[in-house]
């Protein structure tokens, strides 16, 4: 038993080590049996009181898929000319890192809509209890019965081969994805991931701060003794 919970551990974390943004897509069509293991994964996720306060349209039809790669493009098109503009105080490794980043990006900018699959996410801010409401910052604790079953679904997705990337810019187009997903008045929308094999490599290595920069022990800023 521990040797079988040791290969899962080390699989798991693997999984999350390579788990990069993947927008170079290809349009074959994912098999009904890997969309049911990922949406399991999702279902699977913790959220408040256990009342899973989310919900996520499979969009696979072509037109629909299309309606909405023609909603991404523009707000993509404003928010990569000012992901650009940082480009010029950056130098050597870091300005190509940034560089590939922005022209995958531009990529799932022009063909977001040709993705097999997108997967829109969505919640219902009635259901959750959002304790940080009227502390006169930007609300995030309902987050954390959403995005939770997000990160479960492309953990899923990593572990079939399945390129996605969490994507949030249609959240300025929420009225007419909407009106175009028929999406009931109390709900809303908090992400789009588009889903296909991946065009290219795919997943791999992925560049994270180390737990040294992240984590405290008792007070901010004392490091964690971990030896």
């Amino acid at each position: 038993m521990s040797q079988r919970l040791d290969e899962a551990r080390d699989t798991l974390l693997e999984l999350m080590a390579t788990q990069r943004a993947v927008r170079r897509l290809r349009t074959d069509p994912l098999p009904d049996d890997v969309l049911g293991r990922i949406l399991k994964a999702g279902a699977l996720a913790p959220s408040g009181g256990n009342v899973q306060p989310w919900r996520v349209v499979v969009v696979r039809d072509a037109q629909v898929r299309k309606a909405i790669g023609d909603l991404y493009r523009p707000q993509w098109a404003k928010y990569g000319a000012g992901s650009r503009k940082g480009l010029q105080a950056l130098q050597g490794d870091a300005r190509a890192k940034q560089e590939r980043m922005l022209a995958a990006a531009d990529y799932l900018g022009e063909h977001m809509g040709d993705a097999p699959v997108i997967f829109v996410v969505c919640f219902n801010p009635n259901h959750m209890a959002i304790t940080d409401s009227d502390l006169g910052r930007a609300s995030v604790v309902g987050g954390g019965s959403v995005y939770p079953a997000v990160q479960n679904m492309m953990l899923a997705a990593r572990a079939e081969g399945v390129g996605c990337v969490l994507t949030t810019l249609l959240c300025f187009e929420e009225q007419a994805m909407k009106s175009l997903l028929a999406i009931p008045a109390d709900w809303h929308t908090c992400g789009v991931i588009p889903m296909g094999y991946p065009e290219r490599g795919g997943y791999g290595p992925t560049s994270r701060r180390p737990v040294a920069k992240l984590a405290f022990e008792n007070r901010w800023g004392d490091p964690v003794n971990l030896t």
